[in-house]
């Protein structure tokens, strides 16, 4: 399995602090954002490589922390080829992008890089060997106003996804998707045919959504919290949660 990290955007809601410098290697405590994913996930028997998919402008500070890093699987740096947020491919051009370049033929676990967990993937990986489907996460969020801004899904009693939303204005359940996939290797044909049949490329669960229209999809309950460093005040908040 192939870790694949999306780390290409420019997060333009944390200026000046990322104008010139990738929010995934800002630090938290005495690691940075990305570093505290991947050190999890490099444990995870299953995973053989980690490929991190960034732009252009980014390239050189991704490439430095690869030349440093210190992990017992290999790094992968994927430059996107853009410069500017106006001109980003968008998450699931990114994707595929990994997956052509690579010639990726493996189940892909995707994740974004701009969050921090306080439990392992190994749960996640767990329940995507005992389903057998591709798989995404949820957990149950309260807020209407929060399900808003995010995708939502409605499962069966087995947790097989029934139903799927992005940012809808009227949520069918309370159950919301951060942006953790697995992909197993016999849906990425679907990957790669999902933005030629008009994908949106924004955001990574719009081919969640393209693919659970096409093959059963399980959803694996988050045991725990999820930090999206999406603003100032968000990664303040981190920054004295994990100090």
């Amino acid at each position: 399995m192939k870790n694949i990290i999306l780390a290409a955007g420019y997060a333009t809601r944390l200026y000046p602090l990322t104008e010139n410098f990738p929010k995934p290697l800002l630090k938290i405590g005495e690691s940075t954002i990305l570093d505290r994913l991947v050190a999890d996930i490099d444990r995870l028997e299953c995973i053989d490589e980690h490929i991190i998919v960034t732009n252009h402008k980014f390239l050189p500070q991704f490439e430095a922390w690869a030349a440093h890093a210190k992990y017992s699987k290999s790094i992968r740096i994927i430059d996107d080829r853009s410069v500017c947020n106006e001109k980003r491919l968008g998450a699931v051009n990114d994707l595929l992008l990994a997956i052509n370049n690579c010639d990726l033929q493996d189940d892909l676990l995707v994740i974004a890089a701009d969050n921090i967990l306080d439990f392992s993937l190994q749960g996640f990986i767990d329940s995507f060997f005992a389903k057998k489907t591709s798989m995404i996460m949820c957990h149950h969020e309260s807020s209407v106003a929060a399900l808003q801004r995010t995708g939502v899904i409605v499962v069966d009693g087995n947790f097989k996804v029934l139903q799927m939303q992005e940012k809808p204005l009227e949520p069918a359940s309370h159950w919301a998707v951060p942006p953790f996939y697995i992909y197993k290797e016999e849906d990425l044909p679907l990957i790669k045919e999902a933005v030629v049949n008009g994908c949106l490329t924004d955001a990574p669960g719009n081919l969640a959504g393209y693919v659970f229209r096409h093959t059963p999809l399980h959803a694996w309950v988050m045991p725990g919290r999820r930090y999206d460093i999406g603003t100032i005040d968000s990664y303040n908040e981190a920054k004295l949660l994990f100090q």
